[in-house]
């Protein structure tokens, strides 16, 4: 492989969190702490949130428990992911991120369960 993926970052967003929004704030930053290693990679990693909350907030949603969360969160991300080229399940249990993963493979999509499986294209581009 040579060209430069466009990756989805998934893994536990509110899982385990019971609301907690510092514990919510962990999980992203755990996700989003793959963007630059993926980057130096020569990748460019997308975390479906990053996506999602405009499209929340514009909807009038303003919290998790939010109806426009409940209703956009994940068709926002398995939209992403049909845009993306493979998915990055990060480590920890989720739901949400299971079922990305799923999609992923019904798509035909590149699965990386691990960084070091991510081929390194830096030189390419």
């Amino acid at each position: 492989m040579s060209k430069s993926l466009l990756i989805l970052i998934s893994g536990p967003y509110l899982t385990g969190t019971d609301g907690d929004e510092a514990k919510i704030r962990q999980n992203l930053a755990a996700m989003e702490s793959y963007a630059l290693p993926l980057f130096k990679k020569g990748h460019l990693g997308m975390v479906g949130e990053w996506a999602a909350w405009p499209v929340i907030k514009s909807a009038g949603g303003d919290s998790h428990s939010s109806a426009q969360f409940q209703e956009f969160q994940y068709p926002v991300a398995h939209r992403l992911l049909e845009k993306c080229d493979a998915i990055l399940r990060i480590p920890g249990e989720s739901r949400g991120a299971d079922i990305e993963m799923e999609k992923a493979r019904q798509m035909g999509k590149i699965v990386f369960t691990d960084l070091d499986q991510v081929p390194d294209v830096s030189a390419e581009g």
